[in-house]
């Protein structure tokens, strides 16, 4: 069985990334493609120190600065790669590599993390963001339109979809009509363990960045000024963060990771406001055995369990989210660390990696069953009508 994986593009190593990683140490034989790869030599992982194929779009200088923009030409990109050689194609898609060109003899299962948010629900608030007004928010709208298309077509060449979560395969069953197996992304749990005791602060972290909401976690601590709030993490919205927290609330930016875990072991409860596909950072809170405060859509409504390992609010508003931050302080005494240590361990990268290939195998198994040659019997004289046999 000769595999590849398809990622979209190489310019952080971060989440899908990690997931990535994950497979390929199952198959660590397999070619890797990838619309471009500019992860400095320096921050390169392990498996990613062999070639990784790219497209045409590699070669334009100064890629890293600007790729995005080229959007338009991406699904002409990926479709360049030739995936003609291997048996089993690996699509890791939240974009366009589930476009890969396959035959009918190869067999493509796509982890998808999720169907286009900016071609399908979140096309209004990405053109509202984008601040793109006249004929050129026409024209956008005109490419997107025309990208559902080909992201709908090409969901076709797919014979397996994992989604990384219950919530995400409701939106490929909703896009594309296709059903999918939940697979939950894999968090390196072990790096994460029970610390010391808790301390009087909750915990924030994340890149700040709009969706993310880490804006709406210090306005709803401004609120509760009896309360303290640390924030960790860098991003365009850094310094306005800074400019609005209240004196309770210490905002200390990009901090390297033996902070952040010994921050996230001893913060009295782990504060997670963002609508996320699965949520990584949540779950390697309840590694450390903090309960955590999440909103209660997308991946964290899964991987939190209300009054087990959390508490859930529905409202990605301030007051909503201050009645959660009581609500927990009036059961705090109820939570277990090991309960919710022992919890996060079900997402562990171990557990991954044996359910990952499992599924694999056993559709490569199935496919390769369905297309074997069998041979045309050859009938019989006796069989043969008379009329035929003159």
């Amino acid at each position: 069985m000769k595999v590849a994986f398809v990622h979209e593009w190489f310019t952080h190593f971060a989440g899908s990334e990690k997931v990535l990683e994950a497979m390929h140490k199952e198959y660590p034989e397999a070619d890797i493609f990838a619309l471009i790869d500019v992860i400095p030599e320096k921050e390169r992982p392990a498996f990613l120190k062999r070639e990784v194929k790219t497209t045409f779009l590699q070669k334009i200088p100064g890629i890293r600065k600007f790729y995005r923009f080229l959007l338009p030409i991406f699904p002409f990109a990926i479709e360049q790669l030739d995936m003609s050689g291997y048996d089993v194609v690996i699509s890791n898609s939240h974009a366009v590599a589930k476009g890969v060109i396959t035959g009918p003899n190869q067999l493509h299962i796509c982890m998808c993390y999720t169907p286009m948010r900016y071609a399908w629900d979140l096309q209004d608030q990405y053109l509202s963001n984008s601040k793109l007004g006249g004929p050129m928010a026409w024209l956008a709208r005109w490419y997107l339109h025309k990208i559902r298309i080909w992201d709908s077509r090409t969901a076709n060449g797919v014979d397996h979809f994992l989604s990384v979560s219950s919530y995400i395969s409701r939106r490929i069953q909703k896009v594309y009509r296709r059903d999918s197996t939940v697979m939950h992304c894999n968090v390196e749990t072990d790096d994460f363990q029970i610390g010391a005791p808790a301390q009087d602060f909750y915990l924030a972290a994340s890149r700040i960045v709009p969706y993310k909401k880490m804006h709406l976690i210090v306005e709803a601590f401004n609120a509760m000024p009896d309360k303290k709030l640390v924030v960790i993490g860098a991003g365009p919205g850094l310094a306005k963060l800074q400019e609005i927290a209240g004196p309770n609330v210490q905002v200390m930016g990009y901090q390297p990771y033996n902070v952040l875990l010994e921050k996230m072991q001893t913060a009295k409860a782990f504060v997670f406001a963002a609508e996320e596909d699965f949520g990584i950072v949540p779950v390697e809170a309840q590694a450390c055995g903090t309960p955590v405060i999440a909103f209660s859509v997308g991946g964290a409504a899964e991987t939190v369990i209300d009054g087990v390992t959390g508490v859930h609010f529905h409202k990605q508003t301030v007051p909503e989210l201050c009645e959660a931050v009581a609500r927990f302080e009036e059961i705090s005494g109820t939570f277990d660390r090991k309960i919710i240590r022992a919890h996060a361990e079900r997402f562990s990268t171990q557990r991954f990696r044996r359910d990952f290939r499992a599924f694999v195998e056993e559709k490569w198994r199935k496919h390769r069953e369905a297309i074997a040659i069998k041979p045309i019997p050859v009938p019989r004289m006796e069989d043969t009508p008379k009329t035929l046999r003159a």
